[in-house]
């Protein structure tokens, strides 16, 4: 592509090149004080630059010469960056004997532009028998886009000796951090002789922002071990590591390091932000409003962290008053208020909001649609599902796998399997998420064998997780499909996948409902962990329905051991003992109820009428319309009593 045509591998250059590297100060062809350079210099547009620079090629005889052409290639490649493709024609063109500050200064130019031609640059470098400097790796560093490139550059760095210098060992660190290689990263830290602070910093943040919380408190003590004195970037990175582990404990101590130094950091926005979203995730909503309150200087990150701060313990009222008192709103004070209504089910207020948004010329994202459509999942009402099925299609939101699976629970969950199957379809790119909530759905609805369909139709596609697992175990369970959900278990191991507690509940499940009870308790007595609630649950729930009072009483007293307070138990075992007419026993379960204080969940159903859900619950008469219910249910009683007059 250069001068020279070809491609030199990294590793072929060594160490002996360096001998042939001609010593030259690049500040000598900076200081060059050449009248037609001082007018480059003066230049304001690329029209002006590329007139004077011709002039000076015509009447000077500075062609050919190195200093001053790096002099002119500095001027197009750095100080105009517009005048890029200037900088190239005098580098293949009018720079027979380029040096090393000339190719430092393309290859950082084209490190933000042109990334892979500074890689083509660095190789036409080395078949020159110019030697790299640090500057050198630094600048390809900025330019690498994969991993491989990466670690070519270190392998160089070594080779030539330059991997002593601690910048580059840092910068170095931060790209296998920033790349997710957290291993080799530390390899290069453990093997630095004297880490200073940017080097702990560095590992530190890097750790944060990787969700390795832990590792990066273990690096500050070490760091603190020895007598280096935490800066902002230190503390920075402890706070997302406090957020990340929940730990407000240590982060209670970080905010008092920063209250010591506060005439330092008080006018540090970033590190109030860090505090207030560590607050946030740590769910100390009044610690967070106290932290909002103090800082001096307020953006909408801070003001967005807030908002979804309250948004997210609930505090909706306190949320939407922080809301409101914004100074500018984006779409992201939109979707924190949004999804707190959503998660508290609250479809009517969420669907106000959506239509504000776009009043307001926002328009909704992924995030926003998804809240919306699982607003409406809460809510269990088919026609307002449709409704945020509506939205997204009038908004013209991309239906990736995060939102059509979030639109395929909703069907599935509002009784509408058949459109969820629609919208299924219309996924062009499935990952294991919309397979298994659309196994889920099958399995809900009792489509059993349908499930298994789709579970063999996943594995041409991708491979299941433990989650697929446990819906297809429960689609064998619901549907009675014993012999195949027995082999679903058995062929776990294949793909790598150890059964846990809730695989094994869901084969206790499938066993105990098909009334194979013995064979599920040696199942239980077999597992390799300790059965949970679910498990001893299910088992006392088929013992009723097969009348087996012997392993009612062993389940019930296991699930009682577990959760004393859970009424399920209590009652199962008791209509158990009624039904098998042992009166005394079951009269006995529920005297033992009332003296441990433990007592029944009333019932509750809904039902939809005009988009509004109607909740009602066993001998509650709150609800408004109760007088007129009482009034048509007793008259629709008297009317099914036998030898009623119908009016036919």
């Amino acid at each position: 592509m250069y001068r020279y045509g070809r491609v030199v591998r990294f590793l072929s250059y060594t160490a002996s090149k360096r001998t042939n590297n001609t010593t030259w100060d690049p500040t000598l062809s900076l200081d060059l004080n050449h009248p037609s350079l001082v007018l480059l210099e003066k230049c304001k547009t690329r029209d002006h630059f590329k007139q004077i620079l011709c002039r000076i090629m015509r009447s000077s005889k500075l062609i050919g010469k190195t200093f001053p052409m790096s002099r002119f290639i500095y001027f197009s490649a750095v100080s105009h960056p517009d005048n890029l493709d200037l900088a190239i024609t005098l580098f293949n063109h009018f720079t027979p004997n380029p040096n090393l500050f000339i190719y430092n200064t393309l290859i950082s130019a084209f490190s933000s532009l042109k990334k892979i031609e500074s890689f083509y640059l660095y190789n036409d470098l080395l078949s020159s028998g110019e030697c790299p400097d640090k500057q050198t790796l630094l600048y390809l560093l900025q330019a690498v886009n994969f991993i491989s490139q990466v670690k070519q550059i270190h392998c160089q760095a070594i080779v030539t000796g330059l991997f002593s210098f601690g910048y580059l060992q840092n910068t170095l660190i931060k790209v296998y951090l920033e790349n997710g290689l957290v291993r080799l990263a530390h390899q290069v830290f453990e093997k630095m002789p004297s880490p200073d602070i940017v080097s702990f910093n560095v590992m530190i943040v890097g750790y944060a922002k990787k969700g390795f919380g832990l590792e990066a408190m273990r690096l500050f003590h070490e760091m603190v071990g020895l007598g280096l004195e935490p800066d902002e970037f230190t503390i920075l990175g402890l706070l997302v590591s406090c957020g990340q582990l929940g730990n407000v404990k240590f982060g209670k101590a970080v905010h008092g390091w920063m209250e010591r130094r506060k005439p330092t950091i008080s006018s540090n926005l970033i590190l109030g932000n860090a505090l207030l979203d560590m607050y946030v995730k740590c769910q100390k909503v009044e610690l967070a409003l106290r932290t909002f309150g103090a800082l001096k200087e307020k953006d909408i990150v801070s003001w967005n962290m807030i908002v979804a701060g309250c948004a997210k313990v609930g505090e909706l009222e306190q949320a939407r008053l922080f809301f409101n008192q914004m100074p500018c709103r984006d779409i992201v004070s939109w979707n924190s208020l949004v999804t707190g209504y959503a998660c508290r089910g609250d479809f009517a207020s969420v669907k106000e909001l959506i239509v504000d948004m776009v009043m307001e010329n926002v328009i909704p994202d992924t995030v926003t649609m998804i809240s919306l459509v699982s607003a409406a999942t809460e809510s269990g009402a088919l026609d307002q599902g449709r409704w945020a099925h509506g939205w997204v299609i009038r908004m013209q939101i991309k239906l990736d796998a995060f939102l059509g699976s979030a639109l395929i629970d909703m069907y599935c969950k509002c009784g509408s399997i058949e459109r969820a199957l629609r919208v299924f379809k219309e996924i062009n790119k499935k990952d294991v998420t919309v397979w298994t909530t659309m196994i889920t759905g099958l399995a809900f609805h009792g489509y059993g064998s349908k499930a298994l369909e789709l579970f063999s139709e996943m594995q041409e596609d991708v491979s299941p997780d433990d989650v697929t697992f446990v819906s297809v175990l429960s689609a064998c369970s619901h549907s009675g499909l014993v012999d195949q959900g027995i082999k679903v278990f058995s062929s776990m191991t294949d793909y790598g996948i150890e059964p846990g507690v809730e695989h094994y509940g869901c084969l206790v499940d499938l066993l105990a409902r098909s009334g194979r009870l013995s064979e599920a308790k040696d199942i239980i007595d077999q597992m390799p962990m300790k059965p949970s609630r679910s498990i001893w649950g299910a088992m006392l729930n088929a013992c009723q329905a097969q009348g087996d009072v012997e392993l009612a009483e062993i389940a019930s007293r296991e699930l009682l051991n577990l959760d004393p307070e859970e009424e399920g138990g209590y009652t199962l075992l008791s209509n158990i003992y009624a039904a098998s007419g042992r009166w005394s026993y079951s009269k006995k379960i529920r005297e033992t109820m009332e003296s441990r204080g433990v007592k029944k969940t009333a019932g509750c159903s809904s039902v939809v009428v005009d988009g509004v859900v109607h909740n009602f619950i066993s001998a509650d008469k709150c609800h408004p319309g109760w007088v007129d219910i009482s009034s048509i249910l007793n008259r629709l009683k008297n009317e099914m009593k036998p030898g009623a007059d119908l009016g036919l």
